[in-house]
């Protein structure tokens, strides 16, 4: 089966709306950041078609963000000569969920939770995951959990987990400062994986930019696999 990636992002990390602006979908984040407030196209555009877009992300008081994913090439060399600059190139991995489950988690080290806990939203704020992107949370309609992470008896991290079609999606991974590199990123992907097939989704994904080096080599750690990539283009 042929997987859309990009559908699984917008399902279970959904904008506010989104906007059909000739060949473009712009997607109205409200604050939410770039991945729920950025345009792409599914066909070749002209720049006519892309100062209208423009227009439209300004008369929305939204930066002007453009998503380039694998196929984008050409508009990714327009916006390039408009002056706009690429940020956040980040990879999609994804891996079995099964694959992650032949270790039992440690008891108390991984909750799955929906509605968030107020802890939960303050390990997120201190993050600067605030009200906006919870919002984004709020809005998803399949499947989704919040994960508190604990350690050493105390609140270690907080991570979100959505599923769509089949697939379960990690988002918003905040660790506390003085519980990093105890393990916990690994524990967050193999308590959502036993979440994920316990709903239904036998795929486990998740992002990461490729600046986070911690990240990448984690998620490689545990035999996920890139399927995919994407960057922003923000007007300079």
């Amino acid at each position: 089966m042929s997987v859309s990636w990009f559908d699984v992002i917008d399902g279970t990390w959904p904008a506010a709306a989104r906007h059909s602006v000739g060949p473009f979908t712009l997607r109205e984040g409200q604050g939410g950041g770039s991945r729920v407030s950025a345009a792409t196209a599914d066909c070749p555009v002209t720049e006519i078609e892309i100062e209208t877009v423009e227009a439209a992300m300004r008369d929305l008081g939204q930066k002007q963000i453009f998503m380039i994913r694998p196929g984008d090439e050409a508009l990714d060399a327009q916006l390039d000569a408009r002056g706009y600059r690429v940020v956040d190139a980040v990879t999609i991995y994804s891996c079995p969920a099964k694959q992650l489950t032949d270790i039992a988690i440690p008891r108390v080290t991984v909750f799955t939770i929906w509605e968030p806990l107020a802890i939960m939203r303050e390990i997120w704020a201190a993050g600067d995951i605030g009200p906006a992107r919870l919002a984004v949370m709020e809005r998803a309609t399949g499947p989704k959990t919040g994960i508190l992470l604990r350690h050493n008896e105390k609140p270690g991290g907080a991570a979100y987990a959505a599923i769509h079609d089949g697939i379960a999606m990690v988002h918003a991974v905040e660790i506390v400062p003085f519980q990093r590199k105890q393990g916990l990123g690994k524990w967050t992907m193999r308590g959502v994986a036993f979440w994920a097939l316990d709903n239904g989704a036998e795929t486990l994904s998740v992002m990461c930019t490729v600046e986070n080096e911690g990240a990448n080599a984690l998620y490689r750690s545990l035999g996920m696999q890139p399927v995919s990539k994407y960057h922003y283009r923000h007007l300079v």
